[in-house]
């Protein structure tokens, strides 16, 4: 039976072969076409996605239990979370009994009512002891309904809830691991000793942070900042501020010129945009919540957008696409707020963790069979900025334990920083599957399939009807950073600072900055 669940669903996982190792697609090759009837068969240490190609609703969490809860311990998720997975199960049976109750009471209510009014016909309109009685029962059959539909309603509402909390399933590719020490490497691009000789660094030189670089070119006002706004806020001046806007603009050309529209998205959204793409109602803590006497969205919870992700992917919440119009592509350079609720302690200094950042965004909405194809094409754009930028990266497939709540399968980007000499996350890419497009109601209809015989008469000379709509189903979201602003710029200095102190301009930049090739020492 599990054999055949994982060959109707096979397009999902046999789709996304073409961004694994060749030993993985082998390895998963080999499962597709072996024993799958061993529903305890694992792969990377959990049970294969493959029978729930989906996102979950509550009637395929019920009967998919067990793979739910591999996937979970997978994630490394808390208790709290394998108990709701459980709890959504047994509700889901209560459910299934109510409804079967709901319905034979209102059948019974119906037949009730013709039975009433048949006796009514013969009766000629007089309202018979046998007929009051009846009406009577009929009564107390449409008030059980109701309570069980009142009951029915307070149980799917706990079921909701429970699934609002609960992560997406993982890709079969993503690796078994604890933390971001257990990520993949995918590749690398780059020599960190290249630039290095290119700007004449000696066995003596020390690279400076990039907070000490921007300093010496007259451009870091942090004190201004704190002062005015609180820790972990940032002024840049000067050259530092324009080389920030270069590297802005860069990003959206580039976007454009692989086919995203730029988008100038709104800054504040609503609790709705925010639970459609997942973080709400888990990562409440992070965001930045606007005091309801100074605005509401449309009568909601109002919020600083904590990435662009969430205007652009709500660009369509509600709406039925046509198949013909995807993939949509979109962009948006924004400022994004984060709270940083669980980062007490962690990059204090500099760029590299604040409330307040730019970012160019990409998001994709694309459909279930070109999904993995559309999100190596999105992080591929992501690299290429980093490669015309001629700063060394690495690219990592995120781990079980390290992946986002919403994602199926996540690849970060990892900028090399000559100044503690380690590579950090410069952006992350993403494909959430139809999580959020089940989230904010985001469907597409297939195109329709042409008969070659539709217009063919039938025997007695009627034409055939024309074949029914297709229904709508879930499209799939991909975002990821194309690039984050703040921490290129700390790429860009770190790199392309000289022993002198002066920064030499990234030859992609220089347009961007009237042709200056050389930011000067203060």
């Amino acid at each position: 039976m599990l054999f055949a669940a994982v060959r109707s669903a096979s397009a999902f996982s046999i789709r996304s072969l073409n961004h694994v190792s060749a030993p993985q697609k082998a390895s998963l090759l080999k499962h597709f076409s072996t024993a799958a009837a061993d529903s305890d068969t694992l792969i990377n240490n959990r049970i294969s996605r493959a029978p729930v190609p989906s996102s979950l609703d509550a009637r395929t969490l019920s009967e998919n239990l067990d793979l739910v809860l591999s996937h979970l311990r997978s994630r490394r998720a808390s208790d709290e979370a394998l108990d709701a997975a459980k709890t959504i199960s047994t509700l889901n049976l209560d459910r299934v009994s109510l409804i079967k109750q709901r319905d034979e009471a209102l059948q019974q209510r119906n037949e009730l009512s013709a039975k009433v009014g048949m006796l009514m016909r013969e009766s000629k309109g007089e309202e018979t002891e046998e007929i009051i009685g009846i009406k009577a029962e009929a009564t107390t059959v449409g008030e059980t309904a109701a309570g069980v539909e009142e009951s029915l309603a307070e149980i799917e509402s706990k079921m909701n809830s429970l699934l609002a909390s609960l992560p997406n399933l993982l890709d079969d590719v993503v690796p078994d691991g604890d933390d971001d020490s257990q990520n993949e490497l995918v590749s690398e691009w780059g020599d960190v000793s290249s630039l290095p000789k290119e700007l004449g660094w000696d066995e003596d030189f020390t690279p400076l942070w990039h907070d000490d670089v921007a300093t010496n070119l007259g451009g870091w006002q942090s004190d201004a900042a704190v002062g005015m706004s609180g820790a972990r806020f940032v002024s840049l001046t000067g050259d530092v501020a324009r080389l920030e806007r270069a590297i802005s603009s860069y990003f959206l050309d580039r976007a454009g010129q692989k086919g995203y529209t730029e988008v100038s998205p709104p800054l504040v959204v609503s609790r709705t945009a925010l639970e459609g793409t997942s973080q709400l109602p888990k990562f409440e803590d992070d965001l930045f919540k606007i005091m309801p006497e100074s605005h509401t969205c449309n009568g909601e919870d109002a919020f600083l957008i904590p990435t662009a992700e969430v205007p652009l992917t709500n660009m369509h919440a509600g709406a039925i696409l046509e198949e013909s119009e995807l993939p949509i592509s979109y962009c948006a350079l924004t400022p994004c707020f984060r709270a940083e609720a669980g980062s007490y302690g962690r990059d204090t200094r500099g760029l590299i963790r604040t409330h307040q950042f730019y970012k160019v965004e990409m998001v994709k909405i694309t459909t279930a069979e070109t999904s993995a194809d559309e999100h190596e094409k999105l992080t591929r754009h992501a690299q290429e900025c980093l490669e015309e930028l001629k700063i060394p990266y690495k690219k990592m497939r995120l781990c079980s334990g390290d992946v986002g709540f919403s994602a199926q399968h996540c690849y970060d980007l990892e900028a090399w920083l000559p100044s503690t000499g380690e590579y950090r996350e410069i952006s992350s890419c993403s494909n959430t599957g139809d999580f959020q497009a089940r989230r904010m109601a985001l469907r597409y209809r297939p195109a329709p399939v042409a008969d070659a015989n539709a217009d063919e008469p039938k025997k007695g000379g009627k034409k055939k009807k024309k074949a029914k709509k297709p229904k709508p189903v879930l499209c799939h979201t991909i975002n990821g950073s194309g690039l984050a602003v703040g921490r290129t710029l700390v790429a860009v200095l770190e790199n392309y600072q000289t022993p002198d102190g002066d920064v030499v301009v990234p030859e992609v930049l220089r347009p961007y900055m009237g042709g200056l090739e050389i930011l000067k020492k203060k």
